[in-house]
């Protein structure tokens, strides 16, 4: 079979907005792809897959499945077809992204130091204070150049007609970055010819920008500031893109029992001594960065690095109390924040979110719950969610119960049938749904987004689910010059 078998044969969801075929023709920004791949056969395909396969196998290219029973690392599935973005398509996303990384930002600034757009009533109160992320420890504490957000994964959905939609904000730790570097690395190796003749934008840039970023946030005016990775361990979900990152970047990758903090300064323990550390980029969450002022059964934080972070010797990225912006429930009021703070329409628009703690809004979900993708506002990589589509009686009088016991814990959105894109299944193109997510550096000179991102796919026919804990994989995304 050919690769022109393949893509006759490929049928797209009639429910979906395929963003390759169109009508049964081959939408124009997939035809350098096409033109290319229909020239191969099936094995060759085949055998490409299986490279790529072995290449993330010997990177160790894994993640966590912390719910699985019959391990605990697996090798991030990938598909060798890539997702194809237009340059107009991207500067749409870039310029949507930009704008609410400005407002997410002031309203970060906003709500650890005056509150004024809870004092203007523009966001309840009552929906801030009851946030388990807002972080009162933060209150008061200035940052540098006033950034909270130094990196961002913005996710994003196609809808039925192709148009992009804001599905989450990830704003403390956010993760997949390293797979997204990895996927181009991989697609180099197996598709040199055609990566390179198909005018796609470079992502490599992200490690020096993010290095560049930290520096710059240094308290300490000195010609080389000591910036650190803090990880909580090997047995980390995401510890492989730690160890990918310190190492792209050049700097050291600390546990917190490597930090000691004294006289309100931070320092690494090294074997020629005590040396003091500027800037932590920490993958560790809030709760277990310092037992003496969070979770004090944490062996995973720094004792006193809260004193440190207050008084400003160091700085900590992304900022302490950043989950309050990325809360589900405060996700809905981001266009409000957008106009308030930047006095403009949003670019990009949120999908329609319903808050349970509203009655009205409660009543209507619950009688609408088959449509409804049922969230908790404080989870996240798919876990916790209910999909009323495929979902049980019993799961929905399970759901009404937790909800009413407390709506504030709880969002619905309506289940919107994501944007397809081929993938090489059992070997065949199938139609699988996908997402983007996009990765932003917010620094002193301004935001730097990659052009691409990570598009995370469910594997699974069918399936909304994208999450590599739940059985997701991924695929390289390329941003192409048109």
């Amino acid at each position: 079979m050919t690769g022109d078998t393949l893509f006759r044969e490929y049928h797209a969801y009639p429910s979906s907005w395929d963003e390759m075929k169109e009508s049964g023709e081959i939408r124009e920004p997939y035809q350098h792809i096409f033109d290319a791949i229909r020239k191969l056969e099936l094995t060759d395909l085949q055998q490409k897959h299986k490279r790529a396969g072995e290449l993330f196998m010997n990177q160790g290219i894994t993640f966590t499945v912390y719910s699985d029973n019959e391990g605990i690392e697996r090798i991030f599935p990938f598909d060798i077809i890539p997702r194809i973005i237009t340059s107009a398509e991207w500067a749409h996303v870039e310029a949507g992204i930009k704008q609410r990384l400005k407002a997410l930002n002031l309203f970060l600034k906003d709500i650890y130091h005056e509150q004024q757009i809870v004092k203007d009533g523009v966001i309840p109160a009552e929906l801030i204070v009851s946030c388990p992320h807002f972080t009162r420890e933060a209150y008061g504490i200035a940052v540098p150049y006033d950034i909270y957000v130094h990196i961002a994964g913005i996710d994003l959905i196609r809808g039925d007609e192709g148009a992009f939609y804001i599905l989450e904000d990830n704003l403390r730790t956010p993760s997949g970055v390293s797979y997204m570097l990895e996927n181009r690395e991989v697609t180099k190796r197996i598709f040199p010819d055609l990566l390179s003749n198909s005018r796609v934008r470079m992502i490599n840039n992200y490690p020096l920008i993010l290095h560049d970023n930290l520096m710059a946030l240094s308290p300490r005016q000195t010609e080389n500031p000591v910036v650190v990775l803090l990880t909580p361990g090997v047995y980390n979900s995401a510890y492989y893109e730690h160890t990918f990152l310190a190492r792209q970047m050049g700097i050291p990758l600390v546990e917190g029992r490597d930090l000691v903090v004294d006289n309100h300064r931070v320092f690494m323990k090294t074997t020629a001594g005590l040396r003091q550390v500027d800037v932590i980029y920490r993958r560790v969450d809030d709760e277990f960065l310092d037992p003496l002022v969070f979770r004090p059964d944490s062996a995973l934080g720094v004792p006193g690095l809260m004193s440190a972070y207050r008084k400003g010797y160091v700085a900590i990225v992304n900022a302490v109390g950043n989950g309050v912006a990325d809360d589900k429930a405060v996700y809905a009021y981001v266009p409000a924040m957008i106009k308030y703070y930047l006095n403009e329409e949003p670019v990009l628009q949120n999908v329609t979110t319903y808050q349970l703690g509203n009655v009205e809004e409660r009543e209507y979900v619950f009688a609408n719950m088959q449509k409804m993708v049922i969230k908790e506002t404080n989870q996240s990589g798919g876990y916790g969610m209910i999909m009323g589509n495929s979902a049980t009686e019993e799961q929905f009088t399970k759901a009404r119960k937790a909800i009413e016991a407390n709506p504030r814990n709880f969002i619905a959105q309506p289940i919107i049938s994501l944007s397809t894109v081929p993938c090489l299944l059992d070997g065949k193109l199938q139609p699988r749904h996908v997402d983007l997510r996009p990765y932003a550096l917010c620094g002193p000179n301004g935001i730097d987004i990659v052009p691409g991102g990570l598009t995370r796919v469910a594997l699974r026919e069918g399936s909304l689910v994208v999450n590599s804990s739940q059985g997701g994989g991924s695929k390289d995304t390329w941003v192409v010059e048109t």
